[in-house]
């Protein structure tokens, strides 16, 4: 992790994308400003461990960040994979457990860090900001909820064209063909979201390959027609 240069107009910039800070006055966001941080993390890098101390929210500036679990058998699930403007790390903040899932740098990336005082203070002190965290709090739930019915209604394949849609809608909102999913996602990354192996993914793309609905190569996988992968996740 590098710590860099404070600047006050690019963390206002950064802060007033973000879904968590839109809307709030210019004074109220410089003051949020000048409390983060800016960090730059390498690919792969981890931001913090399962098990740590919550000390800190982050906002994700550039790059993408994955939240995951491990097994004992060192097996990884991806909880979700985060972009600029998402924020993580604020749940232990609001109950201090330790952190529930381990961050880590899916390429370069950079965040914006507050500190638990500071996200305290801002708690306490602004009502607009404590239900934008409240409602941040309020998807997390549905998402695992929607997590939940998948693991129980979709086979793999179901999961997987499910998740290959979301990453689509994700990369370029509103387009419903030829779309390439930005960023470096390996086959193993989506086998640890879904719930898979990486040999079953590879088998179940190969079969989307033939049907045309993708086309992938490596690590580049280009969605072809989203309303029908849309179909094969339907239950």
């Amino acid at each position: 992790m590098t710590s860099l240069r404070f600047d006050l107009k690019a963390t206002c910039a950064a802060l007033a994308h973000s879904p968590l800070f839109q809307g709030l006055d210019p004074d109220e966001l410089e003051g949020i400003a000048r409390a983060m941080n800016r960090r730059r993390y390498r690919r792969h890098e981890v931001i913090f461990h399962e098990g740590d101390p919550g000390d800190a929210l982050h906002l994700v500036v550039d790059g993408r960040v994955k939240i995951a679990r491990e097994s004992a058998e060192g097996e990884e699930a991806i909880v979700v994979i985060l972009s600029p403007g998402d924020t993580f790390g604020e749940l232990v903040l609001l109950d201090g457990a330790p952190r529930s899932a381990t961050a880590i740098a899916v390429e370069a990336a950079e965040t914006l860090a507050m500190s638990r005082e500071s996200f305290a203070a801002l708690i306490d002190g602004t009502g607009p900001f404590r239900w934008r965290v409240l409602g941040a709090i309020a998807q997390r739930i549905r998402r695992v909820t929607d997590q939940l019915a998948e693991v129980h209604f979709l086979d793999l394949s179901g999961r997987l064209a499910l998740q290959l849609s979301r990453l689509a809608e994700e990369s370029t909102p509103g387009q419903t063909a030829d779309i390439e999913l930005r960023g470096t996602l390996t086959q193993s990354d989506l086998a640890a979201m879904i719930g898979g192996t990486r040999q079953r993914v590879n088998q179940i793309l190969g079969e989307f390959e033939d049907e045309g609905l993708v086309r992938h190569d490596g690590g580049r996988v280009v969605i072809l027609d989203l309303v029908r992968l849309r179909e094969r996740a339907a239950w």
